[in-house]
């Protein structure tokens, strides 16, 4: 039974106490605050995605009032304000809105916005008619200091600019 005793050179420390030690709890902290800025950005609207989803969303209806204007045979123009946007149909010796058309319908911006429209012939508005080939145009759109370019290259082609 001697070699279960402690040798008298060997001292015993006490226990050690529970808890977490100061670099354990920076180290938590550290993770929080980089999970929580995560979850803040990744949740934050607004910024350049959404303006990055509206102008695709607004090349892809472009190219379908473009093509409609083909197959109707008649002149479908494109009219916006901060607000929104919406396209008119030329029936009848007058402009019209599209309110019955299911994709051509008047939209809302998810937030208001400026739109500059910028043309080789100076002119500000869009419209397309029954050809195959329209003039090229640049479309700006702009929310809090972001800025996205869309351009159309007059053959039926709508790339938004990353």
């Amino acid at each position: 039974m001697e070699s279960l005793r402690t040798p008298a050179h060997c001292v015993r420390l006490p226990p050690k106490p529970g808890g977490f030690t100061l670099i354990e709890l920076l180290v938590v902290l550290v993770l929080m605050g980089v999970l929580a800025g995560t979850v803040v950005l990744s949740g934050k609207t607004g910024g350049r995605s959404d303006l990055l989803h509206e102008a695709d969303r607004l090349a892809q209806v472009l190219g379908l009032a473009r093509e409609e204007a083909q197959v109707r045979g008649a002149p479908i123009r494109f009219e916006y304000d901060g607000e929104g946007y919406r396209f008119s149909i030329f029936r009848d010796r007058q402009w019209r809105s599209m309110q019955d058309d299911t994709e051509l319908r008047a939209r809302v911006w998810k937030a208001p916005l400026e739109l500059l429209i910028q043309r080789p012939d100076g002119s500000k508005g869009i419209e397309f008619g029954r050809d195959a080939v329209d003039a090229p145009f640049t479309l700006v759109l702009q929310r809090d200091q972001v800025s996205i370019t869309l351009q159309a290259n007059g053959l039926g082609g709508f790339e938004v600019l990353r």
